[in-house]
């Protein structure tokens, strides 16, 4: 059997164009290597699967002129796991390294990977050298919390803060690799990968792979990758607001029912649905339709149903839910209380119309609609 390589090792970026989503870092960079600008301490910060460690690997290849399958690479390319190597006989050891010049190349590259995890103690052994590098070692320190690293180290370095990567960036990154692959994959089910990933290019390829497997050989599906992640289905919500917007509390109720029948929880149900209120409003103007990170198809579908409601009858029930989140960790009975958010939802429409329409008017919109 051959030796299975996941995706996050399989595609991992060889050069800053195939770096997705952090333009604003792989630019600087290469422009600093292009002009033999670049600082001998680097900080990399930012959440987790972003990039960082593969920007600090890239950085140390180009600056060698190493080609990406060189052996020597491992000779001028030193990495350190500051989580489990945090002391300071580890930070002394390091500087007795970097006193010797490189064999090969011009450059020796340390990568302290999470190095907010450095005791104070091994900080301050670091101090100096950080300060004060031969001229023929650089250092790139790589953070998920930069807030940890003290500030003397901070003031040393030149930090470079890395994005969570856009749902729409991920996607495209996942579509690519599913084509080179063979790999049928819906673009729902992409996406739906992308968000749940929130943000981790590496959570992302680690889900790719699980669907993959799941899939064996038919293709990724959106109703698989809801299913496996348990995730809501977009159409819950679209069914729901379809009843509110009637003025109808038993068919939320029947599908709250189904919702916890299936195992999810009512707080992720109401949250849920607060960004699905969010989407209607944001709809019902083409300049914020953007502000969705939505498949095509499912921005049509908000579309179309932010016609049939007024910003007010949303914004009310976005109130309400927003209510019934707060107070739910602290509900004796969370159940009803959802139930009775939603069934304020089905006639808040009734209170709206008493408020602006006059008393003849809303009597006969009353008989009208009971009739």
């Amino acid at each position: 059997m051959e030796n299975y390589v996941v995706s996050a090792r399989k595609y991992r970026p060889t050069g800053f164009e195939e770096v997705v989503g952090q333009e604003h870092i792989t630019t600087t960079l290469k422009n600093a290597i292009d002009s033999n600008k670049l600082a001998q301490a680097l900080l990399f910060c930012g959440p987790r699967g972003v990039g960082k460690t593969t920007c600090a690997r890239i950085v140390a290849r180009l600056i060698n002129g190493f080609e990406e399958k060189a052996e020597v690479n491992s000779l001028n390319i030193f990495e350190l796991d500051a989580a489990s190597n945090n002391s300071v006989e580890d930070i002394r050891n390091l500087i007795d390294q970097v006193r010797y010049p490189p064999q090969f190349g011009k450059f020796k590259v340390y990568i302290i990977d999470e190095v907010h995890m450095l005791s104070n103690a091994a900080f301050n052994a670091f101090l100096k050298t950080l300060e004060e590098p031969p001229s023929y070692a650089i250092f790139i320190l790589a953070t998920t919390e930069k807030h940890k690293v003290i500030p003397t180290i901070l003031s040393r370095c030149q930090i470079f803060d890395f994005n969570r990567i856009q749902i729409a960036d991920i996607a495209r990154h996942l579509k690519s690799i599913a084509d080179r692959e063979g790999i049928p994959a819906e673009e729902e089910a992409l996406h739906l990968i992308s968000q749940k990933a929130d943000g981790a290019l590496r959570d992302a390829l680690s889900i790719f792979d699980l669907m993959v497997t799941y899939s064996s050989g038919k293709g990724i599906t959106f109703k698989d990758v809801l299913n496996n992640l348990h995730i809501l289905d977009y159409d819950y919500y679209f069914r729901l607001v379809d009843s509110l917007l009637e003025q109808h509390h038993v068919e939320p109720l029947l599908l709250l029912d189904e919702v916890i029948r299936k195992g999810f929880d009512g707080q992720n149900f109401v949250a849920g649905l607060s960004e699905h209120f969010r989407n209607l409003l944001v709809s019902q103007d083409a300049r914020t339709t953007q502000l969705m990170d939505v498949p095509e198809s499912v921005r049509r579908q908000y579309a179309a149903q932010a016609m049939k409601a007024s910003p007010s009858l949303l914004l009310s029930w976005l109130n309400i839910a927003t209510q019934c989140d707060i107070q739910y960790k602290n509900s004796k009975n969370q159940r009803l209380l959802v139930e009775l958010a939603l069934m304020k939802m089905a006639h808040v429409q009734c209170i709206i119309d008493a408020a602006v329409l006059p008393a003849d008017e809303l009597k006969k919109k009353v008989l009208t609609k009971a009739s």
